[in-house]
């Protein structure tokens, strides 16, 4: 990856949407070069994949939260496959510290966030979990 790459990134991830021929002017290459560092990069695992970020709020998911995840001894690479089979987890992170794991699941209902969290709960190797619900957003990515 070099810096062209660098900055074709940095103009999808301020706005995916925007036109290969506008990239292609604002670094001063072909949208020919463009189009094949994009398809270059996705080819090699750098861009795993196109996204939606949506204003919160905006009715899809009712309950958004943050789960910590604590597991026992050398269960982690356990906890992490059984969570990523779990619709509802849009985001997995390991961490150090208190937590091992973060979590982040949106649900549409209170039940449903209920019932991921008692799911969660019965993992062999979890031995604790702290969750918060999101209120509001106040900055996104």
């Amino acid at each position: 990856m070099d810096d062209t790459d660098r900055r074709i990134l940095a103009l999808m991830r301020d706005d995916c949407r925007v036109p290969l021929s506008s990239m292609a002017t604002i670094l001063g290459i072909s949208r020919a070069t463009v189009r094949s560092r994009i398809d270059r990069m996705v080819d090699d695992g750098t861009i795993q994949g196109f996204t939606v970020n949506l204003r919160a709020g905006a009715g899809l998911y009712g309950v958004r939260a943050i789960a910590m995840v604590e597991v026992a001894g050398q269960a982690a690479e356990k906890v992490v496959r059984r969570l990523q089979g779990f619709p509802e987890i849009k985001a997995l992170h390991t961490t150090n510290g208190r937590w091992d794991i973060v979590a982040e699941i949106e649900v549409e209902t209170l039940e449903a966030f209920d019932k991921t969290l008692r799911d969660i709960r019965h993992i062999d190797g979890i031995t604790s979990t702290e969750t918060s619900i999101l209120l509001s957003t106040r900055k996104s990515g």
